[in-house]
């Protein structure tokens, strides 16, 4: 009986899974069916090509070449040109980068040098001078006519001589002023070189970025030039000008994406008017103050690169008269004296670094008048969506001037052109 219940389950089970194995393959059957072109629907003379009765799904993918062709459709032409085109554009601002990082760290290395120069010629010049001072009063108390006059005043007045001649070439290319330009220009290298190295690493770079960015480089390389002789910098210009390291603006031909959710670009009339404000501040108080003040320095400077050579060549002159008759003690108190102010003036103009303090505001000039420009140039633009976004602009100018977002408001009262210097109890600027 046991027997029988296990042959009915068994016999049971068998005819299910036939059954359910059936019914799969008039499924697969169906399927496949709608797969055939009946014959009786070939009309005649017409024979269709014989389709198989499976499609491999190896039939129904797509390239990813022509997927990527399909979307952009009439944009991409080639992608494989496209993909060339910025290869290039990144091999060039490479290019560019690696100019820029040399660029940095041969006037880091100059201006190490050169600063070296001016401490060099500092102490050796004073001491040619004082050791020149101290021979001609001991020549003095020699007898007159005697070896010993002859050999100190010979040395006095070659050394005098010798320290003329120094301060002459020392005045002219002026160290301590040739180390802070290659101090600025090393700062501005490198900001140049991160500035590449953002655009590089956050897009896809353009033919204008390329353009740009050499546009800079050739502005750099002429506000502040490597060579000593021929090519460096008027020390002693007859007109103060601030310093200019960016290129003049053009009107680029870049196309900005408009925000059509705020047509206003971050902008408002609050804004304008402490953008505007805040130019009128830097144009009469801030640039103002520096250019005065480089007049001031510059003058100073002038007048000190005159007296001490002159001071060194009266007291070479009045050695060379020592023991004369007809002079008397005279020669030996002007060249002690002419040695002694030689000295001291050589120490003011180079011990203080008059040359680098000129140069330092002729650099914070600069500094306020590139300021002026991004202002301007963002203002004097009618159509508001192609100004540069108003919050991040704002943001940037709070920066550079060292102003908190709260205390760049306080410079609208200032937007009126009519506003005098006078009323003006804040400058723009507070870092320096």
């Amino acid at each position: 009986m046991a027997t029988l219940q296990v042959q009915s389950l068994f016999i049971s089970s068998s005819s299910s899974s036939s059954s359910s194995s059936s019914s799969r393959q008039r499924r697969r059957r169906g399927c496949f069916a709608a797969l055939h072109v009946p014959s009786n629907l070939s009309p005649r003379g017409v024979s269709f090509p014989k389709l198989s009765s499976r499609i491999q799904l190896e039939d129904l993918k797509i390239s990813e070449k022509d997927m990527y062709t399909a979307n952009l459709g009439s944009h991409v032409k080639n992608p494989e040109t496209t993909q060339k085109q910025d290869t290039n554009l990144f091999s060039k601002l490479y290019a560019v980068a690696d100019a820029v990082a040399d660029r940095a760290e041969m006037h880091a290395i100059i201006g190490e040098q050169r600063n070296n120069w001016n401490h060099l010629f500092l102490h050796s010049i004073n001491s040619i001078t004082l050791s020149a001072t101290l021979m001609a009063g001991i020549s003095s108390m020699a007898t007159a006519s005697s070896p010993q006059e002859l050999a100190f005043k010979i040395s006095s007045t070659l050394l005098f001589a010798t320290a003329c001649g120094m301060m002459l070439v020392v005045n002219k290319i002026q160290p301590s002023q040739l180390a802070e330009e290659q101090r600025k220009a090393t700062q501005l290298w490198k900001q140049l070189q991160r500035e590449i190295d953002s655009i590089i690493k956050r897009k896809t770079p353009t033919e204008l970025d390329v353009e740009h960015m050499l546009e800079k480089v050739l502005a750099l390389e002429k506000a502040y030039p490597l060579p000593l002789l021929p090519g460096m910098l008027e020390k002693f210009p007859k007109v103060f000008e601030p310093a200019r390291w960016w290129p003049k603006r053009r009107e680029q031909q870049k196309r900005r994406e408009v925000n059509h959710s705020d047509h206003k670009n971050g902008w408002s009339k609050e804004l304008e008017e402490e953008m505007r404000g805040a130019l009128e501040v830097l144009k009469k108080k801030d640039e103002e103050q520096y250019v005065r003040l480089g007049k001031l320095v510059l003058d100073i400077n002038k007048s000190l690169a005159i007296s001490g050579p002159l001071f060194a060549g009266v007291a070479a002159i009045s050695t060379g008269l020592i023991g004369l008759p007809a002079f008397g003690s005279w020669p030996v108190i002007t060249g002690v004296v002419g040695g002694a102010l030689a000295a001291i003036v050589n120490t003011l103009e180079h011990g203080g670094q008059v040359g680098m303090v000129f140069e330092l505001f002729r650099n914070c000039s600069g500094y306020y008048t590139r300021l002026e420009e991004e202002i301007e140039h963002n203002l004097e633009e009618e159509k508001v969506e192609k100004r540069e976004n108003g919050e991040l602009f704002e943001m940037k100018m709070a920066l550079q001037l060292g102003r908190s977002l709260s205390e760049m408001k306080d410079l609208a009262k200032y937007a009126s052109q009519e506003c005098r210097a006078e009323d003006m109890k804040e400058f723009a600027g507070k870092l320096f």
